[in-house]
C-alpha cells in the first residue's frame, strides 16, 4: 500500500517530534519525557492493533511492557539513529514474547505425546540464534545493516526505510542485497572453520 506525500510528511514529522521529546527527556526535561511516553503510547497502540487485531485485550499489556522496556533501555538509544526503528525492534521482541507465551499455554492444554519433539529442543535456541544474528549484523557497516534490519526483519517498505535513514531507495535496495551477500559469506566462513 503506497502512502501519499501527506502521510509520508506526517510520518517524518512524528519521527522528528518523538525523537526531539526523547532527547529533551534524556537531558533532564521531565515534562518532555512525559509527553514522549504519552505520544509513544498512542503510536504503539496502533502498531500492536495492526498486528494482533484478534486479541485487543492484549494490546494494552504489550504497550505497557514496551514502554517499560523503552524506559529501561533509553540509555542505549543513539540519537543519530531513527527512533521508531529502535522502538519497533523492542516492540517486536515483546510481541514475539507474547506469542511464545501464548503458544506455550496452548501447548499445556494439548495432550502429551511421546513422539513430540518438544523436549528435544532447547529453550535457548531462539535466544542463541538472536544473539548470533545480532553479532553478524553488528559486523556490517550501517549502510548494509540498517536496510536489512528495517526491510527484512521489521518488514518496513523500501520507501519507509529511505525516509527513516535518509538514504535513497536505491541505496536501501543495494544495501539489502550487499548486506545479505556479506552475511552469507560470513556464515560460510564460520562453517568452513
Amino acid at each position: 500500500m503506497e502512502r501519499t506525500k501527506e502521510q509520508e510528511a506526517e510520518l517524518t514529522g512524528n519521527e522528528a517530534r518523538l525523537r526531539e521529546l526523547l532527547v529533551q527527556g534524556l537531558s533532564g526535561d521531565a515534562a518532555a519525557y512525559h509527553h514522549f511516553l504519552k505520544a509513544l503510547s498512542a503510536h504503539l497502540r496502533a502498531y500492536f492493533r495492526r498486528r494482533i487485531f484478534q486479541r485487543p485485550d492484549e494490546v494494552e499489556d504489550l504497550v505497557q511492557e514496551t514502554l517499560l522496556a523503552v524506559h529501561n533501555q533509553r540509555h542505549t538509544y543513539q540519537s543519530d539513529q531513527p527512533l521508531t526503528a529502535w522502538v519497533h525492534a523492542i516492540a517486536r521482541y515483546k510481541l514475539i514474547d507474547l506469542l511464545r507465551v501464548r503458544a506455550s499455554r496452548e501447548a499445556l492444554t494439548d495432550p502429551l505425546d511421546d513422539e513430540l519433539e518438544v523436549f528435544a529442543t532447547s529453550d535457548t535456541d531462539a535466544a542463541e540464534a538472536r544473539r548470533d544474528l545480532n553479532q553478524l549484523l553488528a559486523s556490517l557497516p550501517d549502510r548494509q545493516r540498517l536496510p536489512i534490519v528495517h526491510v527484512k526483519l521489521e518488514g518496513l517498505s523500501v520507501v519507509e526505510v529511505a525516509q527513516l535513514t535518509g538514504m535513497s531507495e536505491s541505496a536501501i535496495k543495494v544495501g539489502v542485497h550487499r548486506g545479505l551477500k556479506a552475511l552469507a559469506a560470513k556464515i560460510r566462513g564460520i562453517h568452513e572453520n
